[in-house]
C-alpha cells in the first residue's frame, strides 16, 4: 500500500495547523497500523505547490520542513509523463476538475489499485479508481 499526498494533505501534515494537521495524523494512524510498510508518494506538482506559500512568506522554517520531507530517500516521485498528461486531460474533460487537480488525480492513478489518495478536495472523489481519503 502506498499513500499519495495531494498538496493540501501534505501542507496540512507538515504545517500541522489545527484542525487539519490533526486530521491528517489521525487518518495516518489506522493506515500505518494496517500497512506497517506503507509507502509515501508525491507528484512534482505537490512539490511545487508546497513550496509556494513558504517562499511567498519568506518562511524559512516551513520551507526547511517541506524540503526535509521531500528529501526522504523512501519517497516515491510520480513524474508528469506523457501518459500522465493524457490521463489528466481526460479526467479534466470528464469531471470538470481544474488542471492541477486533474494532474494530481492522474499521478495518483499511476500507483494502481493499491494506493490511498490523501486530499482535502472532495471533487477528487468523482475520479473512478482513485482511492480518495478525504481529510477535510
Amino acid at each position: 500500500m502506498i499513500a499519495f499526498f495531494d498538496a493540501s494533505a501534505l501542507i496540512y501534515l507538515v504545517e500541522g495547523k489545527p484542525p487539519f494537521g490533526r486530521r491528517v495524523r489521525r487518518a495516518l494512524v489506522p493506515l500505518t497500523e494496517a500497512h506497517p510498510d506503507l509507502g509515501t508518494a508525491v507528484s512534482r506538482l505537490t512539490w511545487l505547490e508546497c513550496r509556494v506559500g513558504p517562499l511567498k512568506a519568506s518562511d524559512t522554517h516551513a520551507l526547511a520542513a517541506f524540503d526535509a520531507f521531500f528529501a526522504r530517500p523512501d519517497l516515491v516521485w510520480l513524474e508528469p509523463t506523457k501518459d500522465v498528461i493524457e490521463l489528466a486531460t481526460a479526467i479534466r474533460v470528464k469531471h470538470g476538475l481544474r488542471t492541477p487537480d486533474a494532474l494530481q488525480a492522474a499521478s495518483g492513478l499511476q500507483l494502481g489499485a493499491d494506493h490511498v489518495f490523501l486530499t482535502g478536495d472532495v471533487a477528487l472523489k468523482r475520479v473512478v479508481g482513485l482511492n480518495v481519503m478525504l481529510l477535510a
